[in-house]
């Protein structure tokens, strides 16, 4: 039987912020790296990256080989903990992704052990690369990825160190593209070794070394306190979060961003690396380029362009200035006929040039953060490539017997399972998605007759099936199991006001669409950051439905009674990165005639 060592990271510039993974797979008995990932996963916390990068590890390593054992290493002590069953998941965000990594391999193949950070550098410069691949609107690239070398060439990166640069390079027949990029990898590291500064204090501090100044604009230290910080929320640990000796590091770090004069023009380098990858050619121009990396000149924080951007919706919608704290906290949302912008550009300016002046920035890059700034107070299409989607497919539940009778069936009354017809409704679906074969997961409300919808589908796509307490349907009261017309005739005037103002609940308690609003604008954000890039199935009810339709095109409330979503029927709706939203498709029933 196989032995696999999964190295994984994840990383988020903000906390929450622009986060990404990097998993390593590599052979227990040879030290081989066998496989990389890494994306960018668009805003996201520090753990919910590393849970991203776990998952995204054991899933390339169950591609290799489903029978293989694996020995999971982590810099993470509450991924590592949790996993391991020693420490509750408490967190909404981070259930539902340990749930699916458990699942990936059968109980038992899979072991758990933590690992300082200095032993995870191959995983950690895999994440930062995503995430740099995001600022820029790209796609991180296997090919064009220098995570391995640049992790030897820092010291020994994970379990077996520099010999996984020397087994990289040497794999693959002449002209190969993977051997030729590892190639290039090789030319690349020898540039850099060659330029590097030599004498006393030469290695104190390396790119991407922990507390220097890497392509993410911030040094490891930084964000380990960051991360130590949501541990300690999240463990319940009662004021961990703030300790002198982590705050002398982060601001250690901090001095060492504005003192490095480190910039990585990688970019350039990857692209005439990329062109001759492809033949299996070394670059000999990449020794050079490395030395003008190493050469140093001011270092621009990336943050800045992240943090005070505009971007328009595919079809001329909403305009909005992203925060470094929160990047939906300042949004305005506007029609679907014309552009909206948010006027908070001052506070935008302000922060940027907060960030220019603590990082070091030349008067040239403050001028163009404060024209970036201004940028967003000005209508318009943004340029930028925001990269893929988090898509959702919205598919409400088959019918019920109370489907027909046209019976408010909500949360909290019979939880009826699905119909003869519910169940055949759910079988025509499952075969229009399995022929689309654009599926990636499937999240259901855990309410019977969803979970009975998405069992079917998830069989014949060959996918398991996750549970989101959020995407439940609306408590209707005392309203359960009656009829519109009976509602009017025992609560007229709670029916009345429930018509005409979202703040009201039903009869005897019920969840008001306001409550229900925010719920699932919850629910929303933390599945778009567990599934950036990805399209996603997720099986619900008419309100939780109409309220992601309605809170992406920005429409009032009342909007609610205007939509018609059948039985069985699909909507789509499309998440980007800047926080914009885009309605696809709406009530679909083509797949039931």
């Amino acid at each position: 039987m196989r032995e696999f060592i999964v190295e994984a990271d994840g990383g988020s510039r903000g906390n929450p912020g622009p986060a990404g993974y990097g998993a390593v797979v590599s052979d227990a008995a040879t030290g081989e790296t066998l496989r990389e990932t890494a994306e960018y996963i668009g805003v996201a916390t520090n753990n919910v990256a590393e849970y991203r990068g776990l998952l995204a590890g054991l899933l390339a390593a169950r591609e290799l080989d489903p029978d293989a054992t694996v020995h999971v290493r982590m810099d993470s002590k509450l991924v590592i903990e949790q996993m391991s069953g020693r420490w509750k998941i408490k967190h909404p965000d981070m259930k539902p992704l340990a749930t699916q990594a458990s699942r990936v391999f059968p109980p038992g193949q899979v072991t758990y052990e933590w690992m300082p950070r200095a032993q995870n550098k191959h995983a950690d410069r895999l994440a930062n690369e995503a995430m740099d691949a995001g600022a820029r609107g790209e796609r991180w690239s296997e090919a064009a990825s220098t995570a391995e070398l640049d992790a030897a060439a820092g010291g020994a990166g994970g379990t077996w160190g520099a010999g996984r640069a020397e087994a990289a390079a040497s794999h693959g027949p002449p002209g190969d593209a993977v051997a030729g990029a590892a190639r290039v990898r090789g030319a690349l590291a020898a540039g850099r070794a060659a330029a590097a500064p030599t004498g006393p204090g030469a290695d104190a501090a390396p790119p991407h070394a922990p507390g220097a100044a890497g392509p993410s604009g911030g040094g490891d230290a930084a964000r380990t306190a960051a991360s130590q910080a949501e541990t300690d929320a999240e463990t319940g640990r009662p004021g961990a979060a703030v300790r002198p000796a982590e705050a002398a590091a982060d601001a250690r770090a901090a001095q060492a961003v504005a003192q490095g004069g480190i910039a990585r023009a990688q970019a350039d380098v990857r692209a005439a690396k990329a062109g001759s990858a492809a033949g299996g050619h070394a670059v000999t121009a990449d020794a050079p380029a490395a030395g003008a990396v190493a050469g140093g000149g001011a270092a621009k924080a990336d943050a800045d362009a992240r943090a005070v951007k505009a971007e328009g919706s595919a079809d001329g919608g909403a305009v909005q200035a992203e925060g470094p704290a929160d990047a939906r906290a300042v949004k305005a949302e506007g029609p679907a006929d014309g552009p909206a912008v948010t006027a908070d550009s001052s506070a935008a300016e302000a922060a940027s040039d907060a960030r220019v002046a603590k990082a070091g920035a030349p008067a040239e890059n403050a001028d163009a953060d404060s024209r970036a700034a201004q940028a967003v107070a000005t209508p318009g299409w943004a340029p930028a490539d925001m990269g893929a989607p988090a898509t959702f497919v919205l598919l409400r539940h088959g019918e019920t017997p109370l489907t027909p009778q046209k019976r408010f069936s909500g949360s909290g009354g019979t939880d009826p399972s699905l119909s003869g017809t519910g169940r055949e409704q759910a079988e025509r679906a499952a075969a229009m998605l399995a022929r689309r074969g654009t599926i990636q997961a499937v999240v259901s409300s855990p309410l019977a007759r969803t979970r009975e919808t998405a069992g079917i589908v998830a069989a014949r796509l060959g996918l398991d099936v996750g549970i989101d307490d959020g995407l439940r349907e609306t408590d209707f009261g005392a309203w359960e199991g009656l009829t519109f017309a009976e509602v009017r005739e025992r609560h007229p005037d709670d029916l009345n006001a429930w018509l005409a103002s979202p703040d009201a609940e039903p009869t005897g308690g019920g969840e008001s669409f306001a409550a229900t609003a925010t719920r699932l604008a919850a629910t929303r954000d933390r599945l778009v950051a567990a599934h950036a890039g990805r399209t996603v199935l997720l099986v619900t009810h008419v309100t939780p439905i109409k309220t992601l339709v309605r809170l992406a095109l920005g429409a009032p409330p009342e909007s609610l009674f205007r939509m018609e979503l059948s039985a069985a029927s699909l909507s789509v709706v499309a998440y980007y990165a800047d926080g914009n939203a885009s309605v696809r498709l709406l009530n679909d029933t083509s797949h039931l005639r």
